[in-house]
């Protein structure tokens, strides 16, 4: 049997080391495990560790899969202790220490990368004996992900567990549980998202996050080739709906037999709440409609976002605008996004205040950001949604020609919302970026888009994520990057390069800032100057632009309300 054997030992013991794995499931585990690699007995340990006779024999049986395993102790204090282990096939020791500072990421990091491997052997194997049909990373996901699915526990056991959580300790330890059954049944691959190239990057606006999207593998030609050939299928009808809990996947839609939902019910309505699988911030979070409907911006929205903040206040959530162009990339059902993380954008100041005639108690303000972005603050969040409905009803129907904001063009509506809501102390908060969709023949892509120049980093819409400070750069600028680089310290005519070409403008724009750039400073002013692009893809997004003309123009906005 190979490595089999002994591989299903391994991911027992990760289940169990986990908590994924109780102790009293342990042969049931094994036993899915085999059935699904087609086999009728787990393999000996004698076998495994090259020995043999009755002493090998022994070392077998019912609680011998973690025998040769080191477990994680726990330290009196209940933190995480450090375990070491002898050869594998000798007999293994655990001793103890205490955590070290950042030592839990390196934790995190030491059982990703085990897990990693375990999956990859697995899946050799499977294609080896014809259990997959293809060798690439679709159909390894497809079936790795099946792998996993026989460690995890029912979604009612997680929901019964999420919610005992809730109501005997608080909402953050519950979401802590969560978070981590997330990330320890891979159904967000850590060892992928570890791949991802982040960076901050100081800008007038306070510091962005940037970030290029590495953990999306790349899919091969042949499943390219099946997909396109493959039945289409309205099941389930998109990546958000509650049908793909469990769902076993196909060659065009990624499998989630390893993934949980937690029902929660907001402004009266049932919703499900779940992690993003790709992880762009900390504890990056989905809350989606249980039914398959449009995004909406409405007061509903705004209630339904307070609502969630009220039973979760350690999160902000927020939702993409309803419009195209504005909005994210699945504005067929109804989604809002959140997490434990604090953007630029919440950070940056208020410049300027202003009190709304009937809302003497709701501050109000315009936010130092380069997008058009009005922020209001108080204790009562039904007088924040109110003042927050008048403001969606007067910008949905707002015209301003001089400042070139139409709300209407061929009877298509153009001018929505962004919102995002927080706890700030003991007040809510709600800050309302300002969107319109129009496009015209010089900007066939958006007026408040990112620009023909700029595409050479960013053509994407920019949806909640980007809004709030946090670039997701596609996965090619990896590759361009580390050329122009080298194009850069050789002196090389950019203009020549095929791929380098469209980057060429930017590099003659940047490099007279610097008095030399060489192997020492060239990564880190790379890394700055793809800031400062982000930023104006930012200032382009943003309605009134950060000029004289511009905030003046925003303030007639204000005066309308």
């Amino acid at each position: 049997m190979e490595r089999i054997g002994a591989d299903i030992r391994k991911l027992v013991s990760y289940g169990l080391r986990t908590g994924l794995v109780p102790e009293e499931d342990e042969i049931f585990t094994v036993n899915r495990l085999l059935e699904l690699f087609g086999l009728e007995e787990p393999e000996e340990e004698g076998a495994a560790n090259g020995t043999e006779g009755a002493e090998g024999k022994a070392a077998a049986g019912a609680g011998s899969i973690i025998s040769q395993e080191c477990k994680y102790a726990e330290s009196p204090e209940g933190q995480d202790s450090k375990c070491t282990a002898e050869s594998e096939g000798q007999d293994s020791k655990c001793t103890a220490e205490p955590e070290d500072q950042g030592s839990a990421v390196d934790a995190d990091a030491v059982l990703a990368a085990e897990l990693e491997g375990i999956l990859s052997r697995m899946c050799d194997y499977a294609y080896g004996h014809g259990l997959i049909a293809e060798n690439g990373v679709v159909y390894r996901d497809l079936f790795d992900t099946k792998i996993m699915s026989m460690l995890m526990p029912r979604p009612s056991e997680v929901i019964r567990k999420f919610r005992e959580l809730c109501e005997t300790e608080s909402p953050r330890v519950a979401t802590d549980y969560y978070y981590k059954l997330s990330r320890d049944s891979d159904y967000i691959r850590r060892y992928r998202i570890a791949r991802d190239m982040k960076w901050i990057a100081p800008t007038k606006y306070g510091d962005l996050d940037i970030t290029i999207n590495l953990s999306k593998p790349e899919k091969d030609p042949k499943a390219i080739a099946a997909a396109k050939n493959a039945k289409q299928s309205g099941y389930p009808k998109c990546l958000l709906c509650r049908e793909n809990e469990g769902y076993a996947g196909r060659i065009n839609h990624p499998a989630r037999q390893n993934h949980r939902i937690i029902p929660v019910t907001i402004n009266g309505s049932q919703w499900g709440f779940q992690y993003s699988p790709y992880v762009y911030y900390n504890e990056h979070c989905i809350v989606f409609n249980f039914q398959h409907v449009p995004m909406k911006i409405d007061h509903a929205a705004f209630c339904k976002l307070f609502d969630f903040v009220k039973q979760f206040p350690h999160y902000f959530v927020g939702s993409n605008a309803d419009l195209p162009i504005v909005g994210g990339s699945i504005l067929s059902h109804d989604h809002f996004q959140g997490g434990h993380y604090e953007f630029a954008m919440a950070k940056a100041p208020v410049e300027r205040s202003f009190t709304i005639d009937g809302f003497e108690d709701i501050t109000a303000g315009v936010v130092k950001w380069p997008m058009s972005v009005i922020r209001l603050n108080g204790p009562d969040s039904d007088r924040i949604i109110a003042l927050a409905d008048r403001i969606l009803e007067k910008w949905r129907e707002y015209t301003d020609e001089d400042a070139f904001v139409y709300a209407y063009a061929d009877n298509e509506p153009h001018n929505t919302i962004t919102p995002i809501a927080r706890k700030r102390g003991d007040n809510f908060e709600l800050d309302l970026v300002l969107r319109n969709n129009i496009t015209t023949e010089e900007h066939p892509l958006g007026v408040y888009h990112p620009h023909a120049k700029l595409h050479h980093i960013k053509k994407e819409n920019i949806g909640l994520i980007e809004v709030m400070g946090l670039a997701v750069l596609p996965a090619r600028l990896k590759e361009e990057m580390a050329q122009l680089k080298a194009a850069i310290l050789s002196g090389a005519n950019l203009r020549e390069d095929e791929l380098l070409a469209k980057h060429a403008d930017w590099v003659e724009e940047f490099a007279p800032k610097y008095e030399k750039i060489d192997a020492f400073n060239i990564d880190g002013i790379i890394e700055k100057e793809i800031g400062l692009v982000f930023m104006e893809v930012l200032e382009d997004a943003g309605v009134y632009k950060r000029t004289l003309e511009g905030q003046a123009a925003f303030d007639r906005f204000i005066e309308s309300i």
